[in-house]
């Protein structure tokens, strides 16, 4: 007597869940022999891959099966998707590239007989890999530009300039200053900013692009020198002898005071002195700061001016480094 057994699944519905929970359906087919059709049942794991970067996408098939006779087993393997690798009882299932769904793997096992045999199918779904969110902007190079020098009489400009970044982006300008203050250009790629009263100081300029969801700045530094220049200290006319000691006395205790400047004393005759008249007064003066007041004949000098309607005397204190006075025409 010939017969073959087979199993019906009711429902897709029920199946599935069956497929999904990594369960086989197994079928004996078998003619009547000793010892009966072979058992089988076969598992999935993982039950669910997705192909997805970085993901797995090989699934581990396992057959349980037993001889009805004693005898050796072969084993069958089929899929309706992906590539199945090796012999036997436990084999590597690849779904590599399947799109999304229902995949389906097939064991068949005999004795040597096929009419004497079990086969059994699992199940293995594929879902969907989640949206790829799209690249952060990416930044543009920004270069800062400003001069190499500068001064507090005059403002300073810097300039950025802008290169590659994402081309999707609207973007904002922002400039930062260390000191001073932005007189035009905020909002722009190009800034003035007022340098007064900040000599012997740095200005430090940074420029920022918004728009790219991070922080896109650069910067550039010029230091402005302390700018030295002579300075009068006092200036007198004809004046009585007294008071002009006491206005040397002040004089001679500022060059005291500052070790490392020069004075410089401009002598402007009258139009109406004798020729001796100003070397005289210059001697005079000399005299009175040198043994007087103390003050060492190398740190002051003397000068004639043209001459004038009257007589005119000028003290200058020139620091180091700044240029001497020139005597007015």
């Amino acid at each position: 007597m010939k017969f073959r057994k087979t199993l019906l699944i009711g429902t897709a519905a029920v199946f599935l869940i069956g497929l999904l929970a990594g369960a086989s359906s197994a079928q004996p087919r078998m003619r009547d022999r000793v010892g009966g059709a072979p058992t089988l049942s076969l598992t999935s794991d993982p039950a669910v891959i997705r192909n997805c970067e970085g993901d797995t996408t090989t699934v581990r098939l396992a057959a349980r099966a037993r001889s009805g006779s004693g005898n050796d087993l072969r084993y069958k393997w089929s899929a309706n998707g992906g590539r199945i690798s090796g012999n036997g009882a436990d084999v590597v299932w690849n779904l590599a590239g399947a799109a999304p769904g229902v995949y389906q793997a097939v064991v068949d096992v005999d004795e040597g007989d096929p009419n004497c045999a079990a086969f059994a199918s699992v199940a293995v779904v594929v879902t969907e890999c989640p949206p790829v969110p799209p690249p952060p902007p990416s930044c543009p190079t920004v270069t800062v530009s400003c001069p190499d020098s500068a001064s507090e009489n005059a403002p300073v400009t810097f300039t950025a300039s802008l290169s590659g970044g994402s081309t999707n982006v609207t973007p904002t300008y922002n400039w930062t200053i260390s000191a001073g203050r932005i007189i035009s250009g905020q909002g722009t790629t190009s800034i003035s900013v007022d340098t007064a009263g900040l000599a012997g100081q740095t200005i430090r300029a940074t420029f920022d692009v918004d728009g790219y969801g991070t922080p896109c700045p650069a910067s550039c530094s010029v230091s402005l020198p302390i700018d030295v220049r002579a300075r009068k200290f006092d200036e007198y006319f004809d004046i009585a002898r007294n008071d002009e000691k006491a206005r040397l006395d002040n004089y001679g205790i500022q060059l005291q005071n500052e070790p490392g400047a020069q004075g410089y004393i401009i002598v402007y005759p009258a139009a109406k002195a004798k020729s001796n008249e100003a070397q005289e007064r210059a001697t005079r003066i000399s005299d009175y700061l040198i043994n007087s007041r103390g003050i060492d004949p190398s740190r002051f000098t003397i000068t004639m001016g043209r001459a004038r309607e009257n007589w005119m005397i000028e003290l200058w204190i020139v620091p180091q480094g700044a240029p001497p006075p020139v005597p007015q025409r």
